[in-house]
């Protein structure tokens, strides 16, 4: 099985140079990795008491940064390694300040994993939630480096359950937080009890979030005299049932965030809308539809809707709705929502709503013309407090 995973890694190299020729990603994730041994080690040089936080992408940094300000502000001598696997994470927060240095994670081989912990000789590690790379974990127990998966989430058809080689490589674990008791029951079922359950840590980060919220004078005047619907991280399948909703419902505000710009231009024609970087005092009134086509800016955005519609349910699965429904919105999204808890649980609870066709949009948004804010804030609230669960243990 090793070898295998040794060719899944190289078959997944060979696909991301192939890629090179047509996706603008795959450049990005060659380019960040170029020469990064020797950048790393001019970086930090003779540094100590490094503490590495790994995340995939943007949503698992948004997951692992209030622990990553929490451990900061407790040890502040300490240098914090903040690495990236996608280009989606890395080109939005590679300035985030409380880093000491951000990096792209160099590819999981066994000569990477040596070479990059030689370098780095981190005290402690954290990864966040999917992230299990095997050979990085088999080198940090070689060291006797503490190893954390943090807001972790399991479910029994992953290959930890199936195979038990991949389960062999969790005894490089050192003590998994997860996010609920199935986790940690399925965890069990395989021999491993050092696990807590302490919640999803983003519940933490929207809280912040919300009480530090950055005003956008723009957007706050174009939204104060209508009903404002903000379509979150939408894909072109998702905005096919928006667009002719909006056709429809003039008499509503919209601002629509894609999770990709590429296909802007299309999406504006198709809606009359004002793009946010070419808005002013003096344009912002002249649609109904805003769409932006700046990163970075979304979570703050929330603040000014009455109903947020998250993309991404009619793909692979939905973005973060917690940013919103820590303002109070309500959210719709489209069916595949079922890996996320808070989505079911809201669903549960009348603060979110999954619809599958155009019929169904129509009556979510109908449905949240009255609705309770105190739905999702108090679900936001009731959650929150996994920062310190964690570490209260990672500190010793």
């Amino acid at each position: 099985m090793r070898i295998l995973y040794k060719i899944s890694i190289y078959l997944y190299l060979f696909g991301i140079y192939l890629a090179l020729l047509f996706n603008v990603k795959a450049k990005l994730w060659v380019k960040g990795r170029r020469h990064i041994f020797k950048r790393l080690s001019k970086a930090i040089k003779e540094e100590q008491n490094i503490v590495w936080f790994h995340c995939a992408s943007l949503g698992e940094f948004e997951q692992g940064k209030p622990i990553i300000k929490a451990y900061k502000q407790k040890y502040p001598k300490h240098k914090i390694l903040l690495t990236f696997f996608s280009p989606s994470g890395y080109e939005i927060r590679k300035n985030y300040k409380v880093a000491d240095w951000i990096f792209y994670l160099p590819v999981d081989t066994k000569a990477n994993a040596t070479r990059f912990i030689s370098i780095v000789k981190p005290i402690k590690v954290v990864f966040i939630k999917y992230e299990f790379w095997f050979n990085y974990m088999t080198e940090l127990k070689k060291k006797n480096i503490p190893f954390y998966s943090v807001s972790a989430i399991f479910r029994k058809e992953q290959f930890f359950f199936r195979h038990k080689w991949f389960a062999k490589q969790l005894n490089n674990v050192s003590h998994f937080f997860v996010q609920d008791n199935n986790s940690k029951e399925l965890l069990k079922n395989i021999g491993f009890s050092n696990c807590t359950v302490a919640g999803d840590t983003r519940f933490d980060s929207v809280i912040t979030n919300t009480q530090n919220a950055i005003r956008i004078p723009l957007i706050e005047g174009f939204s104060k005299n209508k009903t404002t619907i903000i379509c979150g991280s939408t894909w072109p399948k998702d905005e096919v049932l928006l667009v002719k909703y909006i056709k429809e419902n003039p008499n509503y505000n919209y601002i629509i965030a894609p999770h990709e710009l590429k296909h802007i231009s299309a999406l504006q024609r198709n809606t009359n809308a004002l793009l946010f970087s070419k808005a002013n005092n003096t344009n912002i009134s002249n649609s109904n539809v805003l769409i932006i086509d700046s990163i970075g800016i979304l979570s703050n955005i929330y603040q000014y809707g009455n109903t947020a519609y998250i993309g991404g349910g009619f793909g692979v699965g939905i973005h973060n709705i917690l940013e919103a429904v820590a303002f109070g919105l309500p959210v719709i999204f489209g069916p595949n929502y079922l890996k996320f808890n808070e989505a079911i649980e809201l669903t549960k609870q009348k603060g979110a709503i999954s619809i599958s066709n155009y019929t169904e949009l129509i009556s979510a948004i109908d449905f949240f013309r009255t609705f309770d804010k105190s739905i999702g804030i108090n679900y936001i609230q009731e959650n929150s407090g996994a920062t310190t669960k964690i570490l209260n243990s990672i500190i010793t």
